[in-house]
């Protein structure tokens, strides 16, 4: 009795973080989206969603936060694979995972000069007489940064999947006669399916709402949902929009992280 009265004692500070910065905040924006620009109440912002503006906008953030997943998912899995089988393996992680820690302001910025008319990619094009292209501002450098930014994220879960894996499943598979794919493709994938959901799950759910590099990186030609929340709260200060969007949104990450979920044998 007294051990769960402790733990309940424990838990107040969580709950109360909950409550003041996860719940609070989501009813907020929930309260202001039946407010048209004009701070009437209104369901006219729910309405506006619906239209092929921003449906059209909808779908154009799904398929670069698929785009962005996906190819970090194909680049983390063999790079992960790569590394549990190294030497020092987690001190080459740690240099995977230090860059992650620079602000991505800086991040952004760095590429605007890599990417640039006089960056360092195009000098190298010149070099090889390809010559100077339009790299910035372009879907290409918009999805590479993008990816870039990501993958470390993608990559830590899927180690530790990988890192985890009992080496006794694989040398079993060997035993019965399994190629190196069918290996792969039947014991050593769906052993760290979890690790890649977990991975999904970190890249598409920000990827999906991204805003800072759409401006910087691309041009502000790569319109995601968070672009449009972003110009509603502080250019148009249409209030009410923004955060009809910014609840679409909460909901479609919520359903993502509900369909990648993990369940465990029993629960």
């Amino acid at each position: 009795m007294e051990n769960k009265l402790t733990r309940n004692i424990y838990m107040i500070p969580y709950w109360l973080w909950i409550a003041l910065f996860v719940i609070a905040p989501i009813l907020l924006i929930l309260y202001y989206s039946f407010f048209d620009i004009e701070g009437h109440f209104s369901l006219v912002n729910y309405q506006k969603f619906f239209t092929p503006v921003y449906l059209k906008m909808t779908l154009s953030s799904f398929w670069y936060a698929f785009l962005i997943t996906l190819i970090s998912l194909l680049v983390a899995y063999p790079t992960a694979y790569l590394l549990t089988k190294t030497r020092h393996k987690h001190l080459w992680l740690l240099l995977i995972i230090v860059p992650s820690w620079i602000n991505l302001l800086l991040k952004a910025y760095a590429f605007l000069g890599i990417f640039g008319t006089y960056g360092i990619t195009n000098s190298f094009l010149e070099v090889i007489g390809i010559g100077t292209k339009q790299i910035l501002f372009t879907d290409f450098s918009f999805i590479f940064v993008s990816v870039y930014i990501f993958i470390p994220f993608m990559i830590l879960p899927i180690f530790n999947a990988l890192n985890e894996l009992n080496p006794s499943f694989i040398d079993a598979a060997h035993d019965l006669g399994a190629s190196k794919w069918t290996t792969f493709r039947r014991v050593i994938f769906p052993l760290t399916m979890d690790g890649v959901k977990s991975g999904c799950q970190v890249v598409f759910i920000p990827a999906l709402s991204l805003f800072m590099l759409t401006r910087l990186i691309a041009g502000n030609r790569v319109i995601t949902l968070g672009t449009a929340i972003e110009q509603h709260f502080l250019v148009t200060q249409d209030w009410g929009m923004g955060s009809t969007i910014a609840v679409f949104l909460i909901i479609i990450m919520f359903l993502f992280m509900v369909l990648t979920g993990t369940r465990k044998r029993g629960m």
